[in-house]
């Protein structure tokens, strides 16, 4: 009997977008008008390796942005989540998917030391260059025209569950953790037996729900959360059981 937990990062592990988080390092902390709407639908990355371009150019170093990333608070009852799944994890396989980036995500799991809780993260490649600016990149290339350019979740769960049965590991049920647009699609890949938990109030929900009104609702159970003990309280019964 074992179990995958899928997370998405930003609004679910941490209670902020790490994205817009970084901005407090720029000049007077905010980024100027032109590169603020220099946004396109669907190019986020594009658009985030300008602005590490921005505050590179402004001396912002990597130590002033990992002393800024690693503020960040966690959502309520997250620790105790991820103290939790990390007790428990011969029952427990644990993969982040998000559209954040290696170098944020890791700062933050190593700082509050719960990188050992993840087996795999799936997140945009980013690396400090030789003139010490960050640099971002697409995770893959795909085909599908729900999801922005860079990231299709489903084929990142899907990819990993194929993976996982070549090594002769299935799993009993598969929980998604998520709150965006963006986590739509791997939710509706999810199986009868699987549960999606999206965190209330956000996109996520309101996706799911409109699904359900116009009579077309995703195939596995949902389990709308606003505080990562109501996660928790279900992985306990699932363990129980």
């Amino acid at each position: 009997m074992k179990f995958l937990l899928v997370f998405d990062f930003d609004h679910t592990i941490i209670d902020e977008n790490s994205d817009t988080w970084i901005v407090r390092c720029a000049p007077e902390r905010k980024l100027p008008n032109g590169l603020r709407n220099s946004y396109q639908p669907g190019h986020w990355t594009e658009y985030m390796g300008r602005v590490f371009v921005y505050l590179g150019d402004n001396g912002v170093k990597e130590d002033e942005m990992k002393r800024t990333m690693t503020t960040i608070p966690f959502t309520a009852g997250m620790i105790d989540l991820l103290g939790f799944i990390g007790k428990n994890k011969e029952l427990f396989d644990c993969i982040i998917v998000s559209d954040s980036n290696t170098v944020f995500i890791d700062w933050i799991l190593k700082a509050a030391d719960f990188h050992q809780v993840f087996d795999e993260v799936f997140t945009n490649p980013a690396a400090f260059s030789s003139t010490g600016y960050l640099t971002v990149q697409h995770f893959h290339a795909h085909h599908c025209a729900k999801c922005p350019k860079n990231l299709c979740k489903k084929k990142v769960l899907k990819e990993f569950l194929d993976k996982q049965l070549e090594r002769g590991v299935s799993y009993t049920q598969t929980v998604y953790i998520g709150d965006g647009g963006n986590d739509l699609c791997p939710v509706m890949f999810l199986k009868k037996n699987d549960i999606a938990m999206p965190r209330q109030g956000y996109t996520l929900e309101k996706k799911i729900s409109q699904l359900a009104q116009s009579l077309s609702p995703v195939q596995c159970s949902v389990l709308v959360w606003s505080s990562a003990i109501d996660i928790m309280s279900y992985l306990k019964l699932l363990i129980k059981e």
